[in-house]
């Protein structure tokens, strides 16, 4: 009897990383599956990902047709230089965009039923929030918590987190870009099937930092396999005051050989999956 085929897509392991932050730690499991999920998020359809995360069944699109396999395709193409019409796109934005769905995969894997994610972009030059996920009560008519994601697919994961995701994180904690929060938060509390009403009275506690958590994520090689350089990466999370070590998030997607050469083989499986998938006749 053959055994049955593991559809979890990455293998996720919590632990603490200092008294500051804890870690989650992303491996692929199935790499298939996460290439399949990566081609059906962008092709506008994570609510199908979704349902196959939860359901643990094997990925496929709930459609397609020719021009939004076209579509997709380009967004996982290397183009260093614009033109038109477009055929692909620089290998830094593709990587940026294919981590950051990635790290929805990965949240998505493990949230629970009252849980709401914010869907990924699907396009690599898309701007604002990497990512956000809402958890309400059991009762569903209060937050529990929200998490901010900032994902970075760099080569200097100690700069970036220095310079880019811990003052982006302090902008958030001190309430500075409250707007597009708020308007993200409510569109995934309606998703509970509360009224307009009831959703801007519940989006307040986005803003309540004791209800937040801070997740930084990154993909990374081997070289950040470890307790030491886990700790020297995510070393400052403090920075952002008065809250506890579960509210700040290491995250990393801990990848096989160079990061660059990994991406592209990933993307090259990614196309040959959108090129054979079969398109429904009118």
């Amino acid at each position: 009897m053959a055994l049955e085929e593991n559809l979890t897509a990455l293998n996720i392991t919590d632990f603490p990383i200092d008294d500051d932050c804890i870690g989650s730690k992303w491996k692929v499991e199935n790499e298939e599956q996460l290439a399949r999920l990566i081609a059906i998020i962008v092709m506008g359809q994570a609510a199908q990902a979704a349902h196959i995360i939860d359901e643990l069944l094997p990925a496929a699109p709930a459609f397609t047709d020719n021009e939004l396999k076209n579509e997709a395709k380009i967004k996982f193409t290397v183009q260093e230089k614009k033109q038109t019409p477009r055929t692909g796109y620089p290998r830094i934005q593709r990587d940026g965009l294919i981590f950051e769905i990635i790290s929805w995969i990965a949240a998505k894997q493990v949230s629970g039923e009252k849980c709401y994610l914010k869907d990924p972009h699907t396009s690599s030059t898309s701007q604002g929030l990497d990512g956000l996920m809402i958890e309400l009560n059991e009762d569903g008519n209060e937050i529990y918590n929200s998490t901010i994601f900032e994902d970075k697919c760099t080569e200097t994961p100690r700069k970036f987190f220095r310079e880019n995701v811990i003052p982006g994180f302090l902008d958030r904690h001190e309430n500075t870009r409250n707007a597009e929060l708020i308007a993200a938060a409510t569109t995934l509390i309606q998703l509970s099937g509360v009224g307009n009403l009831q959703a801007m009275s519940m989006v307040r506690k986005v803003l309540d930092n004791s209800a937040r958590r801070y997740r930084a994520g990154f993909a990374l090689t081997k070289l950040f396999d470890s307790d030491t350089a886990q700790k020297a990466l995510f070393k400052g999370y403090d920075k952002i005051k008065d809250i506890t070590q579960e509210q700040r998030i290491g995250a990393s997607l801990i990848i096989d050989g160079e990061l660059r050469d990994w991406f592209d083989k990933l993307a090259t499986k990614i196309i040959a999956y959108i090129e054979q998938l079969d398109v429904e006749q009118d």
